[in-house]
């Protein structure tokens, strides 16, 4: 088998699955194999090396890739050599990778989310030792950004990792249990990559973590904080944008709002997730803020920032939430005017506090989201109106796959737009007329 797996000319299939963290990861996974010679394919049936990056903050997401990962067993019945991998988020769950070894006998290796940068090492090993391999650290202090190739996928925004692991605990979540506490990279080496970046032509860089407004806590020097490395990276030379993603309310600060608004190189754009309008309910999640401290940031946002895209996460049916709960989170959705939302039923993750917490049953969840989404399509559909006519900025990511001949991409708050266009435009920036809209939707002419 070893004589088979030269790496050197094989296929190799990456399957995603959750947040940005886990897409530019998957962008890590690619850089590794293509530095051992191999070529992505799209499909696992074309490929010699299908490497499942997981997901399971919903129990949809664990659900869906163990659905896929069970594929494997037919294809591996027709493919004696293929290698099936599967790391992320799923993995490093308290007891998981040894089940998934039980379970799955024709997984041949399985990482954590802290060696991930060990997939080269864990295959050939794999190969030369015939056995199948199970290895998740539970370390979590390891950065491994300056040393991993990474091969993008995302042209023309580029994301870029500025901290690691979170230490909320928000009752609900499993994040803190697989991803570990917070570490933070240094700036240094943050805007080191940003100037590649720029310098390899792309236009927009999206600054991750799992609470970005957190960074540079874990240094204990008050002079390294996420404002200022906001301001650092904008100076870097040349036209591009920065994102970042995802804030959390209770360290989300002025000093942020005030970077934004000195740079035209930072979107005007802010991602705040609030969960829930109910003091019961946030207080249920250990949110550690209330919904008169979340109403606060926003007034401070939009005093600064008037044209400023916010949106937003909200989860419903929480344990102990009562219709009135409801109703506030409805009554701040009315009262904010999100320009999206990111709206989901809450679902049972084990190992959390909320895990064992009464549940609500399902059709109470049900109907509840049914309301909040007519209710977030309607301001939605409302606030597009507010476009028609108008110009904006656009920077061009793609061909839209629902229309063909035209391109698409997002204006500075966040929103996109497609307009008639071929993919050569992709990575430029062009002003684009809205002349139709229809619920999120925005539909112009490049002039």
């Amino acid at each position: 088998m070893s004589d088979i797996y030269d790496f050197n000319g094989k296929n190799y299939c990456v399957v995603t699955y959750g947040c940005q963290m886990n897409l530019h990861e998957s962008e890590k996974i690619s850089g590794i194999l293509d530095n051992m010679g191999m070529s992505a394919v799209q499909s696992p049936e074309a490929a010699d090396v299908v490497v499942f990056n997981t997901c399971c903050i919903r129990d949809t997401a664990e659900r869906r890739a163990l659905g896929n990962i069970g594929k494997m067993k037919e294809l591996k019945k027709k493919n004696k050599n293929l290698l099936v991998v599967v790391t992320g988020c799923m993995t490093q769950q308290n007891g998981f990778a040894e089940n998934l070894k039980e379970r799955y006998q024709y997984v041949d290796v399985i990482l954590g989310t802290h060696n991930i940068s060990d997939l080269e090492n864990k295959l050939r090993e794999k190969v030369a030792r015939k056995k199948r391999i199970a290895s998740v650290l539970d370390t979590d202090g390891y950065i491994d950004d300056e040393t991993t190739p990474v091969t993008r996928t995302s042209f023309p925004n580029a994301w870029v990792n500025i901290n690691y692991g979170c230490n909320n605990f928000c009752t609900y979540c499993i994040v803190p249990y697989v991803r570990g506490r917070e570490r933070s990279r240094t700036p240094e080496s943050i805007i080191a990559e940003c100037e590649k970046l720029i310098k390899d032509g792309y236009k927009e860089i999206t600054l991750l973590g799992q609470n970005v407004n957190s960074y540079g806590n874990d240094f204990g020097d008050p002079d390294v904080n996420f404002s200022d490395l906001l301001r650092s990276v904008a100076e870097i030379e040349g036209k591009f944008r920065i994102r970042f993603m995802t804030s959390h309310p209770k360290d989300f600060t002025s000093d942020v709002v005030k970077a934004i608004k000195s740079s035209d190189k930072i979107c005007n754009n802010i991602h705040l997730p609030v969960q829930a309008g109910s003091n019961s309910v946030l207080k249920n999640m250990n949110r550690r803020y209330t919904r008169e401290h979340y109403m606060s940031l926003i007034d401070m946002i939009r005093d600064e920032i008037p044209d400023a895209g916010i949106t937003t996460d909200i989860m419903v049916g929480f344990p102990y939430e009562t219709e009135d709960d409801f109703q506030d989170t409805l009554d701040l959705v009315r009262r904010v005017r999100f320009s999206t939302a990111f709206t989901f039923i809450y679902s049972v993750r084990k190992g959390t506090k909320a895990a064992d917490m009464p549940q609500i049953p399902y059709e109470i969840k049900q109907d509840r989201i049914k309301r909040l989404i007519a209710l977030q399509n309607e301001i939605t559909e409302e606030l597009s109106k507010a476009y028609l006519g108008n110009t904006y900025e656009v920077l061009i990511e793609g061909t839209n796959e629902k229309k063909k001949g035209f391109v698409s991409g997002r204006t500075e708050s966040g929103r996109l737009v497609s307009a008639p266009g071929d993919e050569n435009l992709i990575g430029q920036f062009v002003n684009i007329r809205i002349d139709k809209c229809k619920n999120a939707q925005l539909t112009g002419e490049i002039i």
